[in-house]
């Protein structure tokens, strides 16, 4: 055993070892802003290095990841969060500009037959709310639309 000891003192450190021992003494002198600072710095050297093509394929994968990971109710959880952060900290001006910008980019890609299929699905849509409950104006509240979005997101990834 003593012997084994005084051969590994006498044995270079594994990378493994070097990288641990390193990142330990950063963290012990360095604070958050040292962390915030370098990782501004890789994002942008990586922004200048990689194209958009590569930003995409991260996100693909990213997103197939945690497809696999989780269930419609975690797809409906975060689009409800996200519906709510996003009316928190907007009002009608922005999403009248997002409206405006949506359909300018759908309208470019989508035909007639597109407008007309989505038209019919919101009428039944908006039909089923208002059969459903007496007491709204046939609005839907910006949770509920949070909540439908997930719940699309949910079994697009399904169908995958």
């Amino acid at each position: 055993m003593a012997k084994d000891n005084k051969e590994r003192k006498d044995a270079k450190m594994t990378v493994e070892e070097a990288g641990r021992k390193g990142g330990e003494t950063t963290a012990e002198t360095h604070g958050r802003e040292f962390y915030e600072e370098i990782g501004k710095k890789g994002g942008e050297a990586t922004a200048e290095s990689h194209g958009r093509e590569f930003y995409e394929e991260i996100g693909k994968k990213g997103g197939e990841a945690t497809a696999d990971n989780h269930d419609r109710d975690f797809y409906e959880e975060i689009g409800k969060k996200g519906g709510e952060a996003t009316a928190d900290n907007h009002d009608r001006d922005f999403y009248e500009e997002i409206g405006k910008k949506g359909g300018e980019a759908t309208s470019k890609n989508h035909d007639r037959d597109f407008y007309e299929e989505i038209g019919q699905k919101g009428g039944e849509a908006r039909s089923n709310q208002r059969s459903d409950s007496d007491d709204n104006d046939g609005k839907m509240s910006r949770e509920e639309a949070g909540r439908k979005g997930g719940e699309a997101r949910a079994r697009k990834n399904r169908k995958k």
